[in-house]
């Protein structure tokens, strides 16, 4: 039961989120669209109603997707450029897809406002306890009881600084600044986006820009890092400007938004289900720890936990990403976090020794064993061979 002067209405809840950013509104936007649980009662918290174009989302599928209805821009043609190996690749069947924040938001949130057996509440979330007799929520330094609930977690843990195994965890950060332009003139080619461009320099580690081009006079044009430290708000504002200057020739622009963010890129195990509650997102470890891409984990994720609550199953059989994948990225990141070869060199290699296509099965996690093999010779042999016997 709720405390008396709570804000929440009804006597309990069954399914409780904790968060309501992207990982939550898929599963949420999936029970709905299914119909199947419209008798379940649903309650979001979030520190505070989402009105601003915090974020965008890039990734690749095949078909159109969920949320295909609020894709912002696709692009079937990525250009790779590097000093060594540069060209344009024809992505099909894959198409190459953004969808903005603000667009997910509103699309979800009005149809979770149509639905009244779903409650959204906001406030600061500063501890969550789940046990066998119910769940414990602080909001707002203010405490409140309820009945058992399934509750959904999108908080990550705070990691022991003394434990052992977080002291041998491999910790990069993937961080950008991207400003959204418009040119006086034509600058940009719609059809084609720049999705990795490795001829800017390299002294700070893995660093590449990327161009997603709207129009011919209108793009996001994003500054990249895979390091340890974030900069300074005027270093990446000095090398967005030299990257529009000496690598897109362009001059006259002005800047109509802005984005900056932070995605963790580590070899730390993520648990889905732990203190009986699961994680989900990246607290539940849906972001790819070698490319930072977390969208289409966390929409494989959604899709899965929906079908087992449809059908009543244990979320707790749910399996996510075959141990391999995670292998994989963890020798990645053994690689870059101690210099045994560069990013730029990898990624190269990579575009330039392998179809897009396959590369991109790779990356999604859903290639074959067979596949992974002809990916992973492609590779120098001795700086992944030493990573991966010390993964071992």
């Amino acid at each position: 039961m709720i405390e008396s002067k709570s804000p929440f209405r009804g006597q309990g809840y069954d399914f409780i989120f904790a968060g309501a950013g992207c990982a939550a509104l898929s599963i949420v936007m999936r029970m709905i669209k299914s119909g199947k649980l419209a008798d379940k009662k649903i309650l979001l918290i979030d520190k505070e109603p989402k009105t601003k174009n915090d974020r965008t989302w890039c990734f690749w599928e095949k078909e159109n997707g969920f949320f295909d209805e609020i894709v912002y821009k696709k692009w079937g043609n990525l250009s790779f450029l590097s000093d060594d190996f540069s060209g344009t690749m024809d992505i099909s069947p894959y198409q190459y897809k953004m969808i903005r924040g603000i667009d997910l938001y509103n699309y979800c949130f009005s149809e979770i406002t149509k639905n009244k057996n779903i409650d959204i509440v906001y406030g600061k979330v500063t501890s969550i306890i789940c046990d066998r007799g119910g769940v414990t929520i602080d909001i707002d330094n203010v405490t409140h009881q309820f009945d058992h609930a399934t509750v959904f977690n999108s908080f990550p843990k705070h990691n022991d600084e003394n434990d052992s195994n977080s002291k041998k965890e491999i910790n990069l950060l993937q961080h950008f600044k991207g400003w959204i332009i418009e040119t006086p003139h034509a600058a940009f080619e719609p059809g084609k986006a720049i999705f990795m461009d490795f001829r800017v320099q390299q002294s700070r580690g893995t660093t590449f820009a990327y161009v997603l081009p709207f129009s011919e006079t209108k793009a996001l044009v994003e500054y990249t890092l895979f390091t340890k430290d974030i900069l300074k708000d005027e270093e990446y504002e000095y090398e967005l400007k030299m990257y529009l200057k000496d690598f897109l020739n362009v001059a006259e622009y002005k800047i109509i938004d802005e984005e900056f963010g932070v995605i963790p890129m580590t070899t730390k195990k993520f648990d889905f289900y732990t203190g009986y509650m699961y994680y989900i997102g990246t607290a539940g470890g849906q972001t790819k720890a070698s490319s930072g891409y977390t969208f289409q984990f966390i929409q494989k994720q959604a899709q899965v936990i929906t079908e087992h609550l449809i059908k009543n199953k244990p979320l707790t059989e749910i399996r996510f990403t075959p141990g391999r994948f995670r292998f994989y990225d963890k020798i990645l990141l053994d690689v870059l976090h101690n210099k045994r070869a560069t990013g730029k060199d990898i990624f190269t290699i990579l575009f330039k020794k392998n179809k897009p296509q396959q590369v991109l099965k790779f990356l999604d996690n859903e290639s074959s064993l067979k596949e992974e093999l002809k990916i992973i010779s492609s590779l120098p042999t001795f700086p992944f061979l030493k990573a991966a016997l010390k993964q071992l």
